[in-house]
């Protein structure tokens, strides 16, 4: 989706004052999560940049700053979290929970070429589950809108059949039958990413200490990440590689007005039928993922698939 997108939404414009606000974003440091904590603390929040490396997140920070939030605007605060290991997302849990009383919007995740399954799908999981007990007491206050934000892709659709993960083998899937296994295997969490959030949804929706929080999905559309990357700066081809992108893709900050809009846009609240467990596009529509009709199923399969990994390894 290329800049034609963010011309009907505008965070400045379109976001509310979200002073007294708490969300953590999972990432941070560049690319979508940068721009997304920047849209979210200049209007007031305060931002936990939730991120493995302490330098790179406080690097991240002063840039912020250096950008304008200070005196009138929230604050972004680092908050220490590793997603390659389920058991290091219920430790951020807990020590998040020492300092705030209250989380409003919770959005994950980020994803490692490496560890696509942990990163991706389980530690988010793991994440949630543990930031519940905030979620549900900040969801129980008078004029409360809490979510939980999922960041997918379009990259699902890239895969030939509907994926069922019955086994923690078929969420382990190589895709080594495919042209390109490393990006197929990518599809496939992106894929899990939409199921787990539908699945959420409902969850929350069929229980009535938890039916205020919305969980929502997303595809933030074509960005071009590639100009921040370390190596990119280094040889100074940041221009040359915007260049090149420049007719079909945005840079992250546009390209963080999906995240943003399905973090705080007031119409997902308002009608939290539509959004609520729903694949929202840039900006803000929401349309059906592909094999809608087996997604049901397949959420609750994905759903049970990790519940039986954490238990047989006590998480």
């Amino acid at each position: 989706m290329g800049s034609s997108a963010s011309k009907d939404f505008n965070p400045e414009q379109d976001i509310p004052d979200l002073t007294g606000r708490v969300i953590i974003v999972t990432g941070g440091n560049t690319g979508i999560g940068y721009g997304t904590i920047k849209h979210l603390a200049r209007k007031g929040a305060r931002v936990y940049m939730a991120a493995r490396n302490k330098a790179k997140a406080e690097a991240a920070i002063s840039a912020l700053n250096e950008e304008g939030l200070g005196p009138g605007n929230g604050e972004v605060v680092w908050l220490e979290l590793d997603l390659s290991d389920p058991r290091n997302a219920k430790k951020a849990a807990k020590e998040f929970m020492a300092k705030e009383d209250r989380l409003d919007v919770l959005n994950t995740p980020l994803y490692s070429l490496l560890t696509f399954v942990l990163c991706s799908v389980i530690s988010p999981f793991v994440l949630t589950r543990e930031l519940l007990p905030v979620l549900k007491k900040t969801s129980s206050q008078s004029d409360s809108d809490v979510r939980v934000v999922i960041v997918s892709s379009e990259g699902h659709r890239v895969m030939g059949a509907m994926p069922r993960f019955r086994t923690i083998e078929n969420l382990n899937d190589e895709c080594n039958h495919s042209w390109s296994p490393i990006f197929m295997r990518y599809c496939l969490t992106k894929a899990a990413n939409i199921l787990y959030a539908s699945e959420l949804h409902r969850r929350l929706s069929s229980d009535p200490s938890l039916s205020n929080i919305i969980a929502l999905s997303l595809h933030p559309g074509q960005v071009n990440t590639w100009c921040n990357k370390p190596w990119v700066v280094r040889l100074h081809l940041s221009g040359v590689i915007y260049a090149l992108g420049l007719p079909t893709t945005v840079g992250p900050e546009i390209g963080a007005y999906t995240n943003v809009f399905a973090a705080a846009a007031p119409v997902v609240k308002r009608e939290r039928k539509k959004y609520g467990g729903g694949y929202v596009m840039p900006v803000g529509k929401v349309v059906k993922p592909t094999w809608e009709k087996e997604w049901v199923e397949a959420g609750k399969e994905l759903w049970e698939v990790i519940e039986r990994f954490l238990e047989e390894r006590g998480i």
